[in-house]
Formats: structure tokens, sequence, C-alpha cells
């Protein structure tokens, strides 16, 4: 099968008869959403509903499992507080189905579910206050801490230890590193992994364990306006890298992905840092940790991206989005050097537990 044919390419009137048949629900609207792997719409209803259609691909299709798992912990974050979006149940009670669907070459089945829409845009489109960050941190934090407590008879689908994505796995960029022949980063990116080796992986078993988001990043945080001229987070969504991890994974991801698109990416670290250890403190190997793990990321996202391109050249533009961004945060920081950033964040973390 070819893989330009793994994602659906259904039309608005093919969406709008799904949820007809399947949720008794008249589109009155729709309209598509990005999606890179799935095809995602956004339907108004004449009933008053807003809703999410989500239509998977071929690839995802086949592993069932974790779209189930990723959906149950999505309805068990919700009735716990949080902002995500929650799955409607079918006309027979199912909050997943496959549908038999022509996309334009054959008749394929793809995994359906709709979910509920959130309000708000993503936090990468807005400029991010101190305060916005703190939260940022503490929404993350109360999310692991919800996830440690979830239940799940298929739970162990979860654990995906050859995952890429994973920064327990950042040993297997060595695989790939070779995409980074000729380019000056390829030095920094080696000496990353060599301090992930020698000082992470050594202290990982001091690290407390969790089933972690994945991708806390700054499109997947969606904000809304609140009502002192600032914002407040609206919703978290895209659970597709849910793993179990570390909690101090989601933090490292967390600052990794929130500097991208602010002016001072340096000043990012200790806001996130004192939201998060309002709800969790760090034990001294994950603070020990923390600098190298946002370097690995920054790493990943690098070597994935460069990676992926040779795939798919026609999506250069796409793929490389988060990691030239990455790119001279990542050169700045090794340049700084683990205690001079560290002293930044963890005097700016001091600072506003002082004044929270």
């Amino acid at each position: 099968m070819s893989v330009d044919h793994s994602k659906p390419n259904l039309s608005q009137s093919q969406a709008a008869d799904i949820v007809k048949k399947h949720y008794k629900l008249t589109p009155s609207h729709l309209r598509s959403l990005p999606s890179y792997d799935d095809q995602n719409f956004c339907i108004e209803t004449v009933e008053g509903g807003e809703y999410v259609l989500k239509i998977m691909n071929l690839v995802h299709t086949k592993d069932p499992t974790l779209i189930e798992l990723q959906t149950y912990a999505m309805n068990f974050l919700h009735e716990n507080g949080l902002p995500t979006q929650t799955a409607q149940k079918t006309t027979i009670g199912q909050v997943m189905f496959l549908e038999a669907i022509d996309c334009g070459y054959g008749l394929q089945k793809y995994l359906v579910r709709l979910l509920t829409y959130l309000p708000g845009i993503p936090i990468a489109n807005i400029p991010s206050s101190p305060q916005l960050l703190y939260e940022v941190g503490r929404t993350a934090a109360n999310m692991d801490n919800v996830l440690n407590k979830m239940e799940h008879p298929q739970l162990s689908a979860l654990q995906r230890d050859g995952f890429i994505w994973s920064l327990s796995n950042i040993p297997l960029l060595l695989k790939y590193i070779n995409v980074l022949d000729g380019d000056p980063l390829l030095e920094v990116v080696k000496s990353v992994l060599h301090q992930y080796k020698t000082v992470v992986a050594p202290q990982s078993s001091s690290f407390r364990t969790c089933l972690i988001h994945g991708d806390f990043n700054d499109l997947n945080v969606l904000v809304q306006a609140d009502d002192s001229n600032g914002h407040k987070i609206s919703g978290l969504i895209d659970f597709g890298d849910m793993s179990f991890g570390y909690y101090v994974f989601e933090l490292a991801i967390t600052i990794t992905y929130m500097m991208l698109e602010h002016s001072n990416p340096i000043e990012v670290g200790g806001p996130i840092l004192a939201g998060w250890e309002s709800v969790f403190p760090l034990n001294a190997a994950e603070r020990d940790c923390l600098f190298w793990l946002v370097l690995s990321r920054l790493c990943q996202s690098l070597v994935i991206a460069r990676y992926s391109v040779t795939l798919h050249p026609e999506n250069e533009e796409y793929l490389m989005i988060s990691s030239k961004k990455g790119i001279p945060i990542l050169h700045k920081f090794f340049e700084m050097g683990k205690d001079q950033v560290e002293k930044v964040w963890f005097q700016s973390a001091a600072q506003f537990k002082d004044r929270n």
C-alpha cells in the first residue's frame, strides 16, 4: 500500500454522512482542521453542539488499543477537572468505530471518533507571560498526577519501549545521526548524547515514573482571554505520544517547546519550573538532569525531523517547523553551559515561588 494513501481524504459530505449515521446529529457547518497524519473536521450541528470528527490514518487504525487508551485518558482527565476533549458515544454506545470509506482509491476501514470541541487558540500564537508559563507548569504536573492514578486493563500497552519520541530512547538517535553529516550541529548533538549516556542514564533509577502526555507543546496547549486582560489555559489536546516515562521527562518536554516562540527562551524555564514544583517538587537527580533532558529533546526534534525529510522531502517545510526554531536555542544553551542556564532557571523559579 502506498504511504500516500495512509492518510484519509474524506469529502465534507462524507464527513457529514458519518455524523448523521452514527450520532444522529445534523451538521450545519463543517471546516477542515490541520493535521499531518489523520483528518480532522470541526463540525457545528443544528442541535447546538460543536465537535471535532477525527478519522485516523490506516497505520493508527491498526493499533486500536493505543487509540482506546488515549481516548480513555482524555475522558479520565476531564472527569478530574482538566480541560481535555471527551469522546462522544455513537447511538449504540461506542466511543470509536471502524468505518469503510472510499477516499478515491477503494474502500478502506478507518477508525473514527467524535470529540468535543475545545475553545481557544494555541499558546504558540500569543506572547506568554511569566504567570501563564507558571500555570503551564502547574497544569502539566497536575495532569501527570491524575494520569498516575488511571487504571485500565490494557495500560501496559503504553510502555511503548521502542517509541522513538520517548526521552528514554535518546540513544536510538545514533542510528539516524548521519543525516547531520556536514552540519556544524553534528558535534553538538554528539556531545549532548554523550552527556545523556554519562550523566542522565546513570541517575534515571532515581526518577519518579509516571504515565505522561509526552508532547506538551505550544500547539497542544490552548488558551483564551481571561478577565484580567491576560490568558488562561482552555484546552489540552493530542495524546498521541502518551507513554510510560518519568515526571521529569514531561517537565523537560514542556520547557523545550514553550521556548520555541518566546522572544527570550532562557526566561521560560524558571516560571514553568516554579509552577511544576508547586505540585511536584523535583528530587536531586531530576534537578541535576533537567538541563541535559531539555537539550536532548531539542536534539531529538532536530534529528527525527531531518530523517523524516529524507523520507518525505515534499513535506520539508512542515516537518522542520519545530526543529528550525529549536536550532538557535540548542546552539545558545550548549555554548552557555549547564551551570549558567541552571542558575537562571533555578533563581527565577525561586523568586517566582516567593511571589506566589
